[in-house]
């Protein structure tokens, strides 16, 4: 019978639903308000999405091995406390003469250094504060908040900016980022040891080596990075297929994307319960495999134009890598030593973003030269490269959770 997780836990997954729904309000907000008061072209929103993805890149590592040397929690304070600063400071320019691209991007990329903060920390203090044997129900309960927000967070951010204004939106948002703050304050922290200093590349290369040589967290590294690029790949050509090739208007473009969603929704339910049923092994397998029929059914598209069908490959986009961050995640944590686990997160992290912006730029040069259906058969070919990476690792004879390193 499950037991119900610790309340400096339950903190903490408060926290992390509040912070992500005021991070979603936000990334639909921003854009809204770039093309409504600045007539913003896609130049312009191209520049804003690839601004808030920086922190991602130059930041997991710094962020990963402050996590290894100062408090988590304090860590996450600091960077929430920033993500709402910066929300205070998109309400002030929506609502001056002073309104501009620049000051979005700024102010987008300081609220994202919350979110790189956040994805680095948690996972490394939630083993510090859940028992082993209940780390995929922890990490279930964290992917279904991330899940509910991405799926809820930009439909009520539109209907806000359309309604009421963009203002009404940043109030909102900082209202939530602020309550993510006051629950963190109140998340103990239990004391841990730590190591003697070092430099800082030098603990950099003891994670990282101790990544690639572990059989187990290499295939995932590898795995998780060919799933990125590929799905990248995918997006760069997705919404001018829907709209020449399937016909879809912009309101059922956004019901494909937002399947995504709901599958995401679904996954995060299904984990837990199916890495009781299945081997951990297994479990990590499920989100790689699944991948490959979606992009099947995306590829389909190409024969039978329908919009069911597109649904159909988004909803399983969604399920599939949700149950795989939290098997893999679970997985993660019980093997890394607990003084590594914020440079190891945020390795994943750095290597994982690394991977959207090369996926992004091939798909969209090889959809210029090839169009469409290139990038769709080559986004298939590399869903079917990450599942050849996990079904080939020895994880396939994992039963449960390894002993730690």
């Amino acid at each position: 019978m499950n037991t119900a997780l610790p309340r400096p836990f339950t903190r903490l997954a408060g926290a992390n639903l509040a912070a992500q729904s005021a991070e979603q309000l936000s990334l639909a907000a921003v854009p809204l308000l770039a093309v409504l008061a600045l007539n913003a072209g896609p130049g312009e929103i191209g520049l804003l999405a690839a601004v808030q993805t920086l922190p991602f890149l130059l930041l997991s590592i710094p962020l990963g091995l402050l996590a290894d040397r100062r408090s988590r929690q304090r860590l996450m304070v600091a960077a929430e406390v920033l993500r709402a600063l910066s929300l205070l400071g998109l309400l002030a320019v929506a609502s001056s003469p002073h309104l501009s691209v620049t000051w979005l991007a700024v102010l987008g990329f300081a609220g994202a250094v919350g979110t790189v903060s956040f994805s680095v920390a948690a996972p490394a203090l939630v083993p510090a504060l859940v028992p082993r044997e209940a780390l995929a129900r922890a990490n279930g309960r964290l992917e279904l908040a991330r899940s509910a927000a991405f799926a809820a967070g930009p439909a009520l951010g539109g209907a806000l900016v359309a309604w009421l204004g963009a203002p009404v939106a940043f109030v909102l948002a900082a209202m939530l980022s602020g309550s993510a703050v006051a629950l963190l304050l109140r998340v103990a922290e239990p004391q841990r040891a730590q190591p003697p200093a070092r430099h800082p590349l030098l603990e950099l290369r003891d994670g990282a080596a101790f990544v690639w040589r572990h059989a187990l967290l290499r295939p995932i590294l590898l795995t998780a990075m060919a799933w990125n690029f590929s799905w990248f790949v995918l997006q760069a050509a997705y919404v001018p297929h829907a709209v020449r090739a399937l016909g879809l208007g912009a309101d059922a473009v956004g019901l494909t994307l937002g399947a995504c969603g709901a599958g995401m929704v679904a996954g995060a339910l299904l984990a837990p319960r199916l890495m009781q049923h299945l081997p951990l092994g297994r479990a990590i397998q499920f989100g790689p495999a699944i991948s490959v029929p979606a992009a099947l059914a995306m590829v389909a598209t190409l024969a039978v134009p329908s919009g069911l069908l597109a649904g159909v490959s988004m909803f399983l986009f969604g399920v599939g890598p949700i149950v795989w961050v939290i098997a893999s995640t679970t997985l993660r944590q019980t093997v890394t030593p607990g003084l590594m686990l914020g440079r190891v997160s945020a390795l994943f992290l750095a290597a994982n973003a690394g991977m959207r912006p090369l996926g992004a730029a091939l798909g969209g040069a090889v959809g210029a030269a090839w169009g469409e259906p290139a990038c769709l058969l080559l986004a298939l070919a590399g869903f079917g490269l990450q599942a050849w990476l996990i079904f080939a690792s020895p994880m396939r004879s994992l039963r449960g959770l390894p002993a730690p390193a």
